[in-house]
């Protein structure tokens, strides 16, 4: 008896092996092919994407699958080099890779994506379509072109008192102070810091960049830049050339505070809001002025729209003309917005005011980003010049 088992149990042990597994319908269950998405950073110099394909299981049969690059955010020739084959696992082969070369260069850009497409296996099924390949930016450069409206060093009746054309190669302390931390206000969702990562110098200009990276408990890092106890004004015309950013959620903004705000807080300090865009409307342009109105907050805006493109095709001068009559809004020379600041509930227009340069990311008037918002996003300004009579 112990013998006639043992038989048994061998002949049912090579029926179930030669059979192989079989699904309800009685039709053999294919071996799963699957790929893994691959996340690097860019980097300086020729480098690749290695892709495994792999079966979940080895099959007895030769199995193949074909592959291809396809676009997403990233383009071939561009990002990454269009690759196409054909994978052959012999009988018994459980993985194989397939390397994708990715373009390098020095610009700073957002994370870019291009997806690796499995199709037409034989002997096998394809757990996914597809899988991404995410370039990670790693770069800090920006274009060196300075294309878009620009602005005299000079006007009639003015004096140069202060400028920052940014020509050096770190922000200059005796002009600049970072604000920094996690806590602020409208709920936005950055954490301002004084890293080189978020705000330095490049071909002459200054950049604010805004990343989405944990950071002390927040998904997003930029800066928030001020003259404040530095260089404060009263009156004159500003002038700030700048190539704004663009995206759901993001929020640049080139503006001023009274100096007093630590001494009565805000809306009392007053605030002169030079530029302010969100990302979901990157071609309109937002100027306001906030104060006290007896114990509460009042404003007054205006804004322009770009006939042609966005604020992040080229760079534009926005400008404030400002005097012991009135505030004036202008994009490129031409006057949107005013406000006469002669009644005596406008105090605050009387002050000494600093600037204040910064990416937000989210908060109560641009929303949050979403999938559609790309980053790291940048603000780069040419110069910022103050003048006075």
């Amino acid at each position: 008896m112990r013998n006639i088992s043992k038989t048994i149990a061998f002949l049912t042990l090579v029926l179930i092996t030669s059979c192989g597994s079989k699904n309800d319908d009685g039709n053999p269950i294919l071996p799963l092919l699957s790929a893994n998405s691959v996340s690097k950073f860019e980097g300086n110099d020729a480098t690749s994407f290695d892709f495994k394909v792999r079966l979940a299981q080895s099959s007895t049969k030769d199995v193949s699958v074909d592959y291809a690059t396809k676009d997403k955010s990233a383009k071939a020739g561009e990002d990454y080099v269009h690759t196409v084959g054909h994978l052959n696992f012999a009988a018994g082969e459980t993985e194989k890779t397939v390397s994708v070369t990715i373009v390098a260069d020095t610009l700073g850009e957002g994370d870019e994506e291009f997806e690796l497409v499995l199709s037409n296996p034989t002997n096998a099924q394809v757990s996914a379509l597809s899988v991404l390949g995410t370039i990670r930016n790693d770069d800090s450069s920006v274009p060196g072109n300075i294309d878009g409206y620009t602005t005299p060093e000079s006007y009639a009746g003015y004096t140069l008192v202060w400028q920052d054309e940014f020509n050096g190669t770190t922000i200059d302390p005796t002009n600049w102070v970072h604000e920094t931390g996690p806590n602020w206000f409208n709920n936005e969702l950055q954490n301002y810091t004084d890293r080189p990562v978020n705000s330095f110098i490049a071909n002459g200009k200054l950049v604010i960049e805004a990343k989405k990276e944990n950071l002390e408990g927040r998904e997003y890092t930029s800066a928030r830049m001020k003259t404040a106890g530095l260089h404060e004004f009263k009156y004159g015309r500003i002038d700030i050339r700048a190539k704004l950013p663009f995206g759901q959620g993001i929020w640049p903004a080139l503006w001023m505070l009274g100096n007093n705000v630590d001494a009565v807080g805000w809306p009392k300090c007053g605030e002169i809001d030079i530029m302010e865009l969100i990302g979901k409307q990157p071609s309109t342009l937002y100027g306001t002025v906030h104060w006290d109105n007896n114990g509460s907050h009042a404003d007054y805006g205006g804004s322009t729209n770009l006939t042609n493109g966005i604020f992040a095709d080229e760079f534009h001068v926005f400008t404030i003309i400002w005097d012991n009559q009135q505030i004036k809004w202008l994009l490129d020379d031409v006057q949107f917005h005013a406000v006469d600041i002669t009644p005596a509930g406008l105090s605050e227009f009387h002050n000494d005011f600093f600037l204040i340069f910064n990416v937000a990311v989210g908060g109560d008037w641009p929303g949050n980003p979403d999938a559609t918002t790309v980053f790291p996003q940048q603000m780069q300004v040419d110069y910022v010049r103050v003048f006075q009579e």
